[in-house]
């Protein structure tokens, strides 16, 4: 009697290991059939069969094992709004009355020269790091020499054209009450970044950001920046610098990345212990050259696409 009562215990779990396997089997989506956001025109897939794979893979690990690592500039904020381009971190210093005209025209003088060479097909990322550098460096020390003031930023950032992209409260709330932590890897200035998402509402508990954050003296005024420089090509060595954040993570295997350059796809370096890793790449500019590039890097590639609803889309499914 008791052997039989066993056996009932046993199979009522195999029933149930089943069902529930067969459960987490359906929520495996068709990208086409079930995902309706991938229908639209900005997204390019190479292989899309891979990408159901990995999403399936998101959706069985759930949130415990989840974290987000994306870039700022043109990925969470947008490359343009009715034509018209935003601002970057460092344009709305650029663009605002803390600096001077003189100042304002060799940043643009900067810009025009460095950003070709950052955007440049026909060159590699080995090729451009030394320009990236430079550009970096040169423009960090005008703003220096501007003698900026740090109580002055919240203004700038709400007079600026600066905007993130649509659907961003839901991406950054829905993360925020599942407690997935968000790693912000910016080659901005650190400083505009967070006065930026905290106007926005979305600076919660769950996100940390590193980027190029200002010094300043005992005044609020600027006399450097902290520590080593990030630039658009130099993140695998931030990543590394950051193994500490992510060991406290070892159990977030799974990742979201989301970015907009090449420069972007070694943000998740730092991560030891990667199962499952999806990467999303906004690309915004040069499309023609650069988007087969990009589709054999990025698993999926959204062309001039300034919303996070394949993102949002993809965290319905997981959370």
């Amino acid at each position: 009697m008791q052997a039989l009562h066993l056996w009932t215990l046993l199979a009522t779990y195999a029933v149930a290991v089943g069902q529930n396997q067969g459960q987490k089997n359906q929520e495996c989506p068709k990208l086409n059939a079930q995902m309706p956001e991938f229908q639209k025109k900005t997204v390019h897939i190479k292989d899309p069969g891979r990408v159901e794979e990995i999403i399936c893979g998101l959706i069985k690990g759930g949130a415990a094992k989840l974290q987000i690592i994306t870039d700022f500039d043109m990925t969470l904020s947008r490359f343009s709004y009715n034509g018209k381009r935003c601002p970057t971190c460092h344009n709305i210093i650029d663009n605002s009355k803390l600096i001077t005209e003189e100042c304002r025209k060799k940043l643009l003088q900067l810009k025009e020269t460095y950003y070709a060479i950052e955007i440049d097909p026909a060159l590699t990322i080995e090729e451009k790091y030394p320009y990236m550098v430079e550009w970096y460096n040169k423009s960090h020390a005008l703003l220096i020499e501007q003698g900026l003031q740090k109580d002055k930023f919240a203004e700038i950032v709400r007079e600026s054209d600066v905007m993130l992209k649509e659907g961003y409260e839901n991406f950054f709330d829905k993360l925020s009450e599942h407690n997935i932590p968000v790693f912000i890897f910016s080659a901005g200035i650190g400083d505009i970044l967070e006065e930026v998402i905290h106007q926005a509402g979305v600076y919660h508990s769950n996100v940390k950001v590193v980027s190029n954050f200002m010094d300043f003296d005992e005044h609020g005024i600027l006399k450097g920046f902290k520590g080593e420089l990030i630039h658009v090509y130099n993140k695998h060595d931030g990543a590394l610098k950051n193994t500490e954040y992510f060991k406290q993570l070892k159990d977030n295997s799974n990742i979201i990345l989301l970015g907009d350059s090449q420069g972007d796809l070694s943000m998740a370096d730092g991560v030891a212990n990667v199962e499952h890793i999806l990467k999303i790449g906004y690309l915004n500019d040069k499309v023609d050259e650069l988007l087969e590039k990009y589709m054999d890097s990025y698993d999926i590639v959204l062309v001039k696409d300034e919303s996070l609803e394949v993102a949002n889309s993809i965290l319905q499914k997981i959370l």
